[in-house]
C-alpha cells in the first residue's frame, strides 16, 4: 500500500453531515440513493449518490448524521451530479456500511 504524507491528507476536507432527503435512484446501474446532506451554515446543501441499498432504507436515513469527504470534483452520475463522497466501510457482504460519529454533532465539523 502507497503511504501519503502529512500535507496529502490535508488536502481531503472531511466532514460530519446530517441526511435531510434520501430518495431512490432508479437510473443508477447499482442500486442507489440519491442523498441531500446538510452541512451547516458555512457549507450549506450536497448532494451525493450512494449504494447503500442493502443496509438502509430512505425512511432510515434521514436525520442520520454521516461522514464525507466535500472538496472531490463534482461527478455526474445517470444525470445526476453528485457533489461529495459520503464514506463507509464494506462488511463480509462487499455492501456498504455508513460512517457516523458516535453522538449528535454540529453539521460541518472537519474531521482530522
Amino acid at each position: 500500500m502507497e503511504t501519503i504524507s502529512w500535507n496529502d491528507f490535508e488536502k481531503i476536507d472531511i466532514r460530519v453531515g446530517t441526511i435531510v432527503e434520501a430518495v431512490e435512484f432508479p437510473k443508477a446501474k447499482k442500486a442507489a440513493y440519491r442523498l441531500t446532506i446538510n452541512f451547516g451554515d458555512e457549507i450549506g446543501l450536497k448532494k451525493s449518490s450512494a449504494q447503500i441499498t442493502k443496509h438502509y432504507s430512505v425512511e432510515s436515513l434521514k436525520g442520520q448524521q454521516v461522514i464525507a469527504v466535500i472538496n472531490f470534483s463534482p461527478k455526474n452520475i445517470a444525470g445526476f451530479i453528485s457533489e461529495c463522497l459520503v464514506l463507509g466501510i464494506y462488511d463480509e457482504n462487499k455492501e456498504v456500511v455508513l460512517l457516523s460519529p458516535q453522538m449528535p454533532v454540529s453539521n460541518g465539523l472537519k474531521i482530522g
